[in-house]
């Protein structure tokens, strides 16, 4: 209990204390959009990855050297803990922003350093406001923002390795002609949500794998696309077992 307890005390202090920051961070944008992605960036991924070594999380990477450092990404993965989240942003260059529920706008503070950069909030019970969210992440893309969803759609909470997928996510790749990389997680579960609320030092695996343009699928592939990201999922997922 005691790595729960360190974590949500380091957050809450964090949110509160950067209060002025956020502030600042509001002014900068007016003048310097640019800027205020990179720093609001560098402030995220900083409490981000203290949180990580708060957890006393071991981590190994595979193919880091896959993600592209000159355009931006759409990170696709398997999600069962809120730990992934943490991790890629540890680990993914650039400025990156995340695709989530629009339930994380109910958190105050949070959601404010969510915005600030520039992670966008869906609700998938309104296919327009849906479809607005969609077109608001392909011009991120192409402004050289990394985007970061999971297709499943929510932290998958049962024994099978994948939810369904929702394709439409899959789009911002297509529109945005930016490359694709499959971010494989296995034990991030293990660290909170499989024995709330103990925080467990665990050793996870993460695996980017080698990016891939929707163009150039051929067009079965293209059209079952969900099915060609799963299939990339669970061989890592499978392979990755024994170095947990």
């Amino acid at each position: 209990m005691l790595r729960f307890f360190a974590i949500i005390i380091f957050l809450v202090i964090f949110l509160i204390l950067t209060i002025p920051v956020m502030i600042v961070e509001w002014i900068i944008n007016k003048f310097n959009p640019s800027l205020r992605r990179k720093t609001s960036n560098a402030i995220v991924k900083c409490g981000l990855g203290f949180c990580v070594f708060l957890a006393g999380t071991k981590i190994t990477t595979i193919g880091l050297e896959n993600i592209p450092k000159d355009t931006a990404v759409l990170y696709v993965g398997n999600h069962r803990s809120y730990f992934d989240i943490m991790l890629l942003a540890m680990h993914a260059p650039g400025p990156l922003s995340f695709l989530s529920k629009k339930e994380m706008l109910r958190y105050p503070l949070l959601c404010h350093w969510m915005k600030l950069i520039d992670s966008t909030f869906i609700d998938r019970s309104d296919i327009k406001q849906g479809l607005k969210v969609i077109l608001k992440n392909i011009e991120l893309l192409k402004e050289g923002v990394s985007v970061s969803v999971f297709p499943e759609g929510t932290r998958n909470k049962t024994d099978a390795l994948l939810l369904p997928f929702h394709d439409g996510s899959f789009k911002m790749a297509e529109k945005s002609k930016c490359p694709i990389v499959v971010v494989t997680y296995n034990n991030t579960r293990n660290i909170f949500e499989s024995h709330m609320p103990r925080v467990e030092k665990q050793h996870v695996i993460m695996e980017f794998s080698k990016p891939f343009y929707m163009a150039d699928l051929d067009p079965e592939d293209r059209r079952h696309i969900g099915k060609y990201v799963s299939n990339i999922l669970i061989e890592n997922h499978e392979k990755n077992k024994e170095l947990v």
